[in-house]
């Protein structure tokens, strides 16, 4: 059985989107309004466990009365306002940051970026080789999860799931500024020698690839991983009672990685070691 956690209704907020009359509960987003009415607006940094943090940027509207793009994912619906999410304005902002984003970092594996870099005519390669940020190899030093800063855009959505937001560990964190700035451990130690707990949940929330499954970074690397080919099946961890739902993602009858259900009561998408890592027992022959 299933909580269903239960609020008091909240009042509807009445505004334009797009020259249509709109009407959403108080406290909603213009993301959430858009979403809810089936339009599609691109974003990266959102995630729907975390607080928004304005980093990507490519969700910006237009709202009328206001001098700069408003982030869609954080900018709150209210009473009145007039909001256009496909102006040439904003279309102009997103492709600019779609050619910053996909000229200095690899979104090979970002979910999405070529249909959007396509959308918005939007061309990286006018920056040049030299826009890379990092070119640095991926980081291999432990069995369960790879880091490959190569792909990271800098959301901070990982360093919010390991710090206060949810697992509270604060392995990780910016290091450097301006163009040098980067997600780190503590002097730049390996994950091993760090605070790490290896509960994965920066996995779960990374965007881009940036942060992903060992078995997924072999499988990738050996041309063999396949999505489509792949099925999710959801159960329950049996480690310990806390009840956690767990999501296994199996190609070829084995088990390639664990997600969790973001709106599960129980877990919100975390898990720990073992719930998220523990399953090469299941298929031991």
């Amino acid at each position: 059985m299933t909580a269903i956690p239960l609020q008091p209704p909240r009042r509807l907020v009445e505004f334009t989107l797009d020259g249509q009359e709109t009407r959403v509960p108080e406290g909603a987003t213009i993301l959430d309004a858009c979403r809810a009415a089936g339009k599609d607006i691109p974003t990266l940094c959102e995630g729907d466990t975390l607080t928004p943090k304005n980093a990507c940027r490519v969700c910006v509207v237009e709202v009328e009365g206001a001098r700069t793009l408003a982030p869609a994912c954080s900018r709150r619906a209210e009473p009145g306002m007039t909001v256009v999410t496909d102006s040439e304005r904003a279309r102009h902002s997103r492709k600019i940051v779609l050619e910053l984003l996909a000229s200095a970092t690899d979104l090979s594996t970002t979910p999405r970026a070529a249909e959007w870099i396509k959308e918005y005519e939007a061309k990286p390669a006018r920056f040049g080789p030299d826009a890379a940020r990092l070119a640095e190899e991926p980081k291999i030093d432990n069995d369960l999860y790879v880091r490959d800063y190569d792909k990271c855009i800098q959301c901070y959505k990982c360093v919010d799931a390991c710090g206060e937001q949810w697992q509270n560990t604060f392995a990780i964190s910016v290091a450097g500024r301006g163009f040098d700035a980067r997600i780190s451990t503590e002097h730049d130690a390996p994950l091993t020698d760090s605070a790490c707990v290896y509960c994965g949940n920066c996995i779960e929330v990374c965007p881009t690839g940036a942060l992903s499954f060992k078995s997924e970074f072999d499988m990738r690397a050996a041309g063999t991983w396949n999505e489509t080919a792949q099925t999710e099946t959801t159960t329950i961890c049996a480690y310990c009672g806390v009840g956690c739902n767990l999501t296994l993602h199996v190609q070829d009858n084995e088990i390639v990685k664990v997600t969790s259900p973001h709106d599960n009561p129980v877990t919100h998408g975390n898990l720990c070691i073992k719930g998220r890592f523990g399953f090469q027992h299941v298929q031991q022959r």
